[in-house]
């Protein structure tokens, strides 16, 4: 624990949301909902002006429309918050080599390590520096949270939410913790939380008058201990620059349960091809393919098949996960699919096994010729793809220039031409088919932004 707040917390406010709302001038100050737009899509991010329906990340989407049917509901673009997260994690490099990841829009930084804090008054004026530099740098805002730990310094920025500063001077936080509920602990989710309830545990003061013994008692060694020390506002956990990653995986839900191997088949082999593509964007390789099905009543089942090797070929992985799934019952429907990669590595070797099964299975030196009378069929004409214009993405005109998708359907695709920096914008509808509208890219947020 350290005797100046100099560990500091920032957390973008709405992220995905506010980031929407600033690319869409139409959209700003009404509820916005970010997310999957499928039956069984969740939502990923809600504007503060649809939480106050009740809307809430990780709820199912059909839930937010009960609540909020009149808000905007985007799908996300996902490259689009990357580069305004790159942007932000670019200033808090400027303030620490130690900061620390947890997601796009959220990471810790140590000040001290900086140089730039040493105390209450220099760790709040950095703080306030920040803050001032991602609006003007982004033209969205965040949430700072200041203290002498990880865990205080994260709460301190939730209760500066949205678009505030909090510091929590050290040695006032079992005052700070003791009648908050358990539920603000690191580590007490939902299933804790009820479990500490029946015990007559609803508050941190109360953990820590039952003492550590008697949490190890409910929670075993690890965790009993680990929260009695939490409880008594103690965090000694440093902020690590480098978080090395322990899989790679990507998985799709379904908007209907999918019944046919074949197409279950394709579909995890798309699932490994995308899973490859984050395992060599991350500069990694992995050892362990893991295949995760969720069937039609909600029963989850994990395989997994470790090869003799690191690997990020997407042969090697797309044919290990068709083989997990061959030891897989999908009869009933399967609702998710996913494919992942553990055991990482920073290097590629070649997987012998795959190699060596090759080669017996192939003969060297085998010349195969068609027959001479057989002659290659004409080729079909190909069927031109219908086009998808996904809600809140970003599309060009020939003529109306920019614009964003508002809606489609029945053959038709409606576009509001507006830019961050314009009036609300006028709307037009358009066939899905129209020559003279394309996917755009996302305009800079801040005038002379990336």
């Amino acid at each position: 624990m350290r005797s100046a707040p100099t560990i500091l917390h920032l957390d973008m406010d709405a992220f995905f949301a506010a980031a929407e709302q600033a690319s869409k001038p139409s959209l700003r100050g009404k509820p916005v909902i970010v997310g999957g737009l499928g039956p069984r899509g969740v939502v990923a991010t809600a504007s503060y002006e649809a939480r106050r329906f009740g809307v809430h990340s990780a709820m199912p989407m059909g839930q937010a429309r009960r609540l909020a049917p009149n808000a905007a509901y985007l799908v996300p673009r996902f490259a689009f918050y990357r580069s305004i997260s790159e942007q932000v994690m670019e200033l808090l490099g400027r303030l620490s080599p130690l900061v620390e990841p947890l997601s796009l829009d959220e990471a810790f930084v140590d000040l001290e390590a900086g140089g730039v804090a040493d105390d209450s008054a220099s760790a709040r004026a950095a703080g306030e520096r920040l803050r001032v530099d991602i609006l003007t740098t982004t033209g969205l805002t965040g949430s700072v949270g200041l203290a002498g730990s990880k865990m205080i310094a994260k709460i301190a920025s939730e209760e500066a939410k949205p678009d505030g500063l909090v510091l929590i001077e050290p040695g006032t936080e079992r005052e700070l913790l003791g009648p908050r509920s358990v539920r603000i602990l690191p580590g007490v989710g939902p299933a804790t939380g009820e479990h500490l309830r029946r015990a007559g545990m609803t508050t941190v003061s109360d953990l820590a008058e039952a003492g550590e013994d008697e949490l190890v008692r409910l929670l075993g060694r690890a965790h009993g201990a680990s929260l009695y020390r939490m409880a008594q506002g103690y965090d000694d956990r440093p902020v690590v620059a480098e978080r090395d990653a322990k899989s790679v995986s990507v998985e799709d839900t379904f908007d209907v349960d999918l019944h046919d191997r074949v197409r279950i088949r394709t579909e995890v082999e798309r699932l490994a091809e995308r899973c490859v593509g984050r395992l060599r964007g991350s500069g990694h390789s992995g050892r362990t393919i893991v295949l995760k099905v969720r069937r039609y009543d909600f029963s989850t089942l994990t395989r997994s098949e470790t090869l003799r090797g690191p690997t990020d070929d997407p042969v090697v992985v797309r044919e290990a996960a068709g083989r997990l799934l061959e030891a897989v019952d999908t009869t009933g429907g399967v609702r998710l699919l996913g494919v992942g990669v553990s055991g990482l590595a920073d290097y590629t070797q070649e997987d012998l096994f795959a190699q060596a099964a090759e080669a017996e299975s192939v003969p060297a030196a085998v010349e195969t010729a068609p027959p001479a009378e057989a002659s290659a069929p004409e080729p079909e004409a190909p069927v031109p793809p219908t086009r998808h214009w996904a809600p809140g993405h970003d599309v060009r005109h020939a003529v109306y220039g920019a614009g964003w998708v508002q809606g489609s359907g029945v053959g038709r695709v409606t576009v509001r031409f507006e830019e961050p920096g314009s009036e609300p914008g006028r709307v037009r509808t358009f066939a899905v088919d129209d020559p003279e509208l394309e996917p755009g890219e996302p305009l800079p947020l801040v005038e002379g932004g990336e």
